[in-house]
């Protein structure tokens, strides 16, 4: 299968770069460009991509406002993309609260160019990128100027059996489903209806939902291990 992705940035050599890249792969469809976020959002509506690669800051519209735009669309529209966030930054406040609006990851720009292509073909499998201990380090970061949330979310988790508790628990660590099977001594296939149980039960999206969840909610601390 052909995965369709367009590339929302407002500097053009970055957009004609990524495009170049991405579009020399057999697998990848580069169906267009935009250069800020309203202009991404309407060229979405069109054009119905897979995944969008999405800067963080751009003028008119940035980033974090046009994912929050195609991942929670209005009544009517019913095509919603993955989104992976682009940023210069290894830590950035907006690329938090992307991935709370449902962003499914983040790249930076510097990336090697196999990065980049391994990250779209990520997320257009429905996977979060997670992996790159920097992403664990920016949600840690965030979440440590937050202070646990003791509400909802936190009543949330008693709705969730005890290892899928522990399932949870190991995704926001950042371990893939591969490392949670060595943790757990499971299949790796157990893993993977556990964290789908999780993610249903929660009403999350994706592992970068969780991972957001599960610091939020008290269950993990910003520095465990």
């Amino acid at each position: 299968m052909t995965t369709r992705v367009i590339i929302v940035d407002d500097q053009a050599m970055v957009r004609a770069g990524f495009a170049a890249l991405l579009a020399a792969q057999s697998d990848i469809d580069v169906v267009g460009e935009a250069p800020d976020g309203a202009q991404g959002v309407e060229l979405s509506r069109r054009t119905h991509p897979d995944v969008v690669l999405m800067d963080v800051r751009m003028p008119e519209m940035d980033g974090l406002e046009a994912a929050r735009r195609l991942l929670a669309p209005p009544p009517g529209v019913t095509h919603r993309p993955r989104v992976l966030m682009l940023t210069t930054f290894d830590v950035d406040d907006y690329v938090y609260e992307a991935l709370r609006a449902g962003a499914s990851g983040f790249l930076l720009k510097d990336a090697p160019p196999a990065d980049l292509i391994a990250a779209v073909r990520v997320v257009a499998a429905g996977d979060a990128l997670l992996a790159p201990s920097v992403t664990r380090r920016l949600i840690a970061d965030f979440a440590k100027q937050r202070p646990a949330a003791r509400g909802k979310p936190a009543l949330r988790l008693k709705g969730l059996t005890e290892r899928e508790t522990e399932v949870l628990t190991l995704v926001a660590r950042g371990q893939s489903n591969s490392e949670i099977a060595r943790t757990l001594v499971l299949a790796e296939q157990t893993v993977k209806t556990h964290v789908s149980r999780v993610l249903t039960k929660l009403d999350l999206r994706d592992r970068a939902q969780a991972v957001v969840f599960a610091y939020e909610s008290g269950l993990v601390a910003p520095g465990e291990q």
